[in-house]
């Protein structure tokens, strides 16, 4: 399947707006020279509007990193899918961050993908293992799980993305190793294969996250069934955000 390569930068609780403009405004003339990659940008919600204006005319898309499962009420302090989207076309649902710190679980997360795919955004959706569960040999087991119960009654998936960030190694400096990856992406595929069927399975695309930068994405991004990556803290460097994309489009995945 012809599955084109999608590199997300997600900046997470980084940046001022005028910090997030600069960072922008330096990557995006040679982002937009690199062909047959998509880019996608996760500021904070403070920052997407002015990111919006400088990314509108380009090959660039915008993301959200998070949002509420209603479209409106009284629920201080958070943003719906039907305020983003106008400014977005990704939102990432289900990071490890959102479910360890801020206790979402499955259910939760069924609900905001729903949201999202009624609103017409593509949502990004996280799955990840603890060390514990991969010590104990049940990573592809709970990412099955994952998987199922977040998809829950969702009835097709061509509109969505997916990112596997194993939990051990977000932040942490330590990365999975490509087999690994690979390993739980054929199990990634093959859940989605039994839910929607095999085309869905084979057109979905697949990222990695976790620790990836631009000395160890190649690494991932030559791999046949690794669509591309979720890059956190390396999407704050300019320099290695810019290479991980260039490396993106050299690996012809």
């Amino acid at each position: 399947m012809n599955r084109k390569p999608l590199i997300a930068g997600n900046w997470k609780m980084n940046t001022t707006t005028g910090e997030a403009v600069s960072l922008v405004t330096q990557m995006l003339p040679e982002l937009e020279r690199i062909k047959d990659v998509e880019v996608a940008i996760f500021p904070p919600f403070v920052s997407l509007a002015p990111v919006y204006d400088l990314l509108a005319y380009s090959s660039v898309s915008l993301g959200a990193q998070n949002m509420h499962y209603e479209e409106k009420g009284a629920y201080t302090g958070e943003i719906s899918a039907l305020m983003l989207k106008s400014l977005c076309k990704y939102v990432i649902i289900g990071h490890s961050e959102r479910r360890q710190l801020f206790g979402e679980n499955n259910e939760i997360i069924n609900k905001k993908l729903k949201k999202a795919l009624q609103a017409g955004i593509t949502p990004i959706l996280c799955l990840g293992e603890t060390l514990e569960h991969r010590q104990a040999g049940l990573a592809e087991e709970t990412i099955s799980y994952q998987l199922k119960s977040s998809l829950g009654d969702i009835p097709g998936i061509e509109y969505t993305v997916i990112a596997y960030e194993p939990i051990w190694a977000i932040g942490s400096g330590i990365n999975a190793g490509a087999d690994e990856v690979c390993q739980i992406m054929d199990v990634i595929r093959k859940t989605i294969a039994e839910l929607y069927g095999k085309a869905a399975a084979n057109s979905i695309r697949l990222l990695y996250g976790g620790s990836v930068n631009n000395i160890n994405a190649g690494e991932y991004l030559s791999r046949e069934s690794i669509d591309g990556a979720l890059v956190g803290g390396a999407s704050l460097k300019a320099d290695q955000f810019i290479g991980i994309v260039r490396q993106a489009c050299q690996t012809g995945i």
